[in-house]
Parts: structure tokens; C-alpha cells; sequence
């Protein structure tokens, strides 16, 4: 942060701690975050010629805001990653605004731009359930092929992340009927726990060599240590081609599918939006989008007016 004014850089930092006292904000959301704002901080001393305090901080006009959104695209950065810098700013400039008493309007007004989200790629029914018969033909090693079906089993029949189904312990074991998983930023989500991933735990579990002590990780790895992550992320790989799956067919596309599958059952958003943790019902809403592609692509391939065009 050399490039900005010691007042700059301990607003910077206060802001920062707020966000993970106040809204729990997850390590990496907290980095991303100061890396926006000081890249924005860092191009008013460019652009100003000198670094800026405070009281300069309050008067950002929208011809400064242009120009440092012009600047950032001229290093090619795509709309998506603007739009996360702007929203950065902004949340910033919020906190700031409140802190030093002025109203950061011409930051506020500044646009985003716009950009196609992307939507989730979930399996279909019998991809997700072929991915959990097959998964274990991955591994020549019983214990392992019955641990890689466990975790499958977990992500898919509990819409857990990667990172939450390794974070569990042996404290854990046997699988409880509800789940306490404290996901992103801290929260702390209750999920049910379907009978097949009990069972397909417990089958690990009864295979397992190493002990599974109460704080030692319930899933672990070929030598007894943590699993890393990738090498299920490799299993995977191998199920996906073996399947002749495509390439979006991810672990994490799992938790995908179990939301897309809630949906398409019947399932409201406002109990996905908690089974998922997410915080915000926005983000949720996506696989409403992932149905309704999916209903119009079947529409537009039976339905009689569409074949007469």
C-alpha cells in the first residue's frame, strides 16, 4: 500500500476489520476486497499525481470515477471482474461515507457494467446418480474407492461445498440425520442428511485403516493426513471422461445439482436458499434461470409450433 496515504491505508485497514468482525467476511472475500481498493487507490495517486488523503477521498467526482473504470478496461479486464472491483469501491466508499459524514454519491452513481452470468451447470438425474456408482471404480484401493463415493455421496445428497465436507471430523461419524455446517464467512447452516449418505459414510468408515479420532478430519487422505481437495478433484476428472460427462461436471457442479434437483421436485427457493447457505436469495435465484432454460429447450425441441418453423 505504499502508493496510498497513511490515512488512506488505515481507513483501508478499519474497513477491512469491520467487514470480519461485523459481517464475518471469509479471509479470501477480506483480500479480494483490499486488492480492489487499493488498486482504486493506488490509480487516484497516478491520476492526481500525488497520494490522496481524506478529506480529497470525500470530493471523487463521476469524471474521476470514468476514468478510472476506462482504465481498467484498457488492461482487458471483462465486465465481470469490473463489476467485482466497482462493487468493492462502493462498499467501501459506504463504510467511508458513514465514518467521515459526507455522501459518496458520484461513487454510488457510477454504473456497472453489464455482463452475461453465468449460470450453474448442474448434472442431469442420471449423470449425478451414474457419477456416484462410478466414482469408485476410480481407485484400485477399497478404502479409498469407498471414500471418494462417501464424499460424492455427501456433496451431492447435502449440497455441501468441497471445503465443508473435508472440514469434517471424526466427531461426525456415524453421520447424524441433520448436519451443523459452518460455511463461508462463518455461517452456520442446519442440513438434513439423506439415509444414502449415511450409509455410504458409514461403508467408508468401516473400511477406513486410520483412526478416526473426534478432531482428526473424517475423510482422509492415502497416508492418514487431510485430503487435499485436488485429488478429488482428479477422481472426479476420471469418473467425468470415463462417463463421457462434460467438462463443467465438477464437484462443486454436484452442489449445483443437488439445488437445481430440489427446484425441479418442487422445491422452494426460500429452503434451498438455507440448505445452501447462501446469503443472499439473489444468488439462489440462479437456478431458477438453470430450470427455465431447461423447460424452454424442451419446449422449443417438442412442442408442435416450434416444429413448424
Amino acid at each position: 500500500m505504499s502508493s496510498i496515504s497513511p490515512a488512506a491505508r488505515d481507513a483501508v485497514q478499519d474497513w477491512l476489520a469491520s467487514m470480519r468482525a461485523l459481517h464475518g467476511a471469509a479471509d479470501k472475500t477480506v483480500e479480494a476486497y483490499r486488492a480492489d481498493v487499493v488498486g482504486f487507490l493506488s490509480f487516484l495517486t497516478s491520476h492526481f499525481g500525488a497520494p490522496q488523503g481524506l478529506a480529497p477521498l470525500t470530493r471523487i467526482s463521476q469524471s474521476d470515477m470514468r476514468s478510472w473504470m476506462a482504465h481498467e478496461r484498457g488492461t482487458g479486464i471483462g465486465a465481470r471482474s469490473m463489476a467485482r472491483r466497482l462493487s468493492a469501491v462502493k462498499t467501501f466508499y459506504r463504510w467511508l461515507g458513514e465514518r467521515e459524514g459526507f455522501e459518496p454519491t458520484a461513487v454510488l452513481a457510477a454504473r456497472s457494467p453489464k455482463y452475461q452470468k453465468k449460470l450453474p451447470r448442474p448434472l442431469a438425474p442420471d449423470a449425478a446418480r451414474a457419477m456416484l456408482s462410478t466414482v469408485e471404480l476410480q481407485s484400485r484401493t477399497p478404502w479409498i474407492g469407498a471414500r471418494d463415493v462417501a464424499i460424492v455421496t455427501v456433496l451431492y445428497g447435502c449440497g455441501l461445498r468441497i471445503s465443508e465436507a473435508l472440514a469434517l471430523t471424526g466427531a461426525d461419524n456415524p453421520l447424524p440425520e441433520v448436519l451443523r455446517i459452518r460455511g463461508k464467512g462463518g455461517k452456520e447452516r442446519i442440513v438434513p442428511v439423506l439415509d444414502i449418505a449415511r450409509r455410504a459414510v458409514a461403508d467408508y468408515v468401516a473400511l477406513c485403516p486410520h483412526e478416526l479420532t473426534r478432531d482428526a478430519p473424517l475423510f482422509r487422505g492415502s497416508r492418514g493426513g487431510k485430503l487435499n481437495p485436488r485429488i478429488l478433484q482428479k477422481t472426479v476428472q476420471s469418473t467425468r471422461m470415463q462417463l463421457g460427462l462434460p467438462a463443467t461436471a465438477t464437484p462443486h457442479a454436484l452442489r449445483h445439482s443437488f439445488a437445481t434437483h430440489l427446484l425441479e421436485a418442487g422445491g422452494d427457493l426460500r429452503s434451498i436458499q438455507e440448505l445452501l447457505g447462501h446469503a443472499s436469495l439473489s444468488t439462489t435465484q440462479a437456478y431458477t434461470a438453470v430450470d427455465s432454460a431447461r423447460l424452454m429447450d424442451v419446449y422449443d425441441r417438442t412442442h408442435p409450433k416450434a416444429s413448424m418453423s
